[in-house]
């Protein structure tokens, strides 16, 4: 399924659907994650509008001449849950990382209406080429944790959490766990 970003409509995805991404991300990991609450709690604006946005947890390794970008697979999204719901709450859209959530992120997402996209992990240099541009837009002194605006196409994800209550972690191996 050939998806643009910001989702139109989340609710038709389910856990386990392969999908391919296109339009714009912003990359963010634990550090600027926690920039982002210490900017919450003190009432400022974010660096940029999180409502129907995009994070890709990422920190992208410097390009080479003549790329866009570096490496840039997927970072472990638990590392991120202390911060998510305060985003979900605020209309993030989606999520793209690799592992599980928690249970207090899974449950933010469904109130709030955001999904969560699995990237496929040891993929870094071919998911880079899916990356047409790249332009840092705050906390550049974190190098590659800085945030990036991203344009993606064709960048393959699997969905992990959807709208109704499934997740892929759970729900792919039941599906395939014989009994007895």
């Amino acid at each position: 399924m050939n998806l643009t970003l910001p989702l139109d409509d989340p609710s038709s995805l389910h856990a386990g659907d392969s999908v391919t991404l296109n339009g714009t991300v912003y990359t963010a990991r634990d550090a600027a994650h926690a920039r982002f609450l210490e900017a919450i709690d003190a009432g400022e604006d974010l660096p940029f509008d999180v409502a129907g946005a995009t994070i890709y947890f990422v920190g992208p390794t410097p390009a080479r001449p003549g790329h866009v970008i570096g490496s840039a697979g997927p970072t472990t999204a638990s590392r991120c849950d202390a911060y998510s719901p305060a985003l979900v709450e605020r209309g993030l859209a989606a999520m793209i990382g690799k592992g599980r959530r928690n249970a207090e992120v899974k449950s933010s997402m469904l109130e709030h209406g955001c999904v969560y996209f699995g990237a496929i992990e040891g993929t870094a240099a071919l998911l880079s080429q899916c990356i047409t541009a790249a332009e840092i837009v705050a906390y550049e002194d974190l190098g590659a944790e800085a945030v990036r605006k991203l344009t993606i196409e064709n960048f393959p994800a699997l969905v992990v959490n959807d709208l109704h209550g499934a997740d892929l972690y759970d729900d792919g191996p039941a599906r395939y766990r014989r009994s007895g």
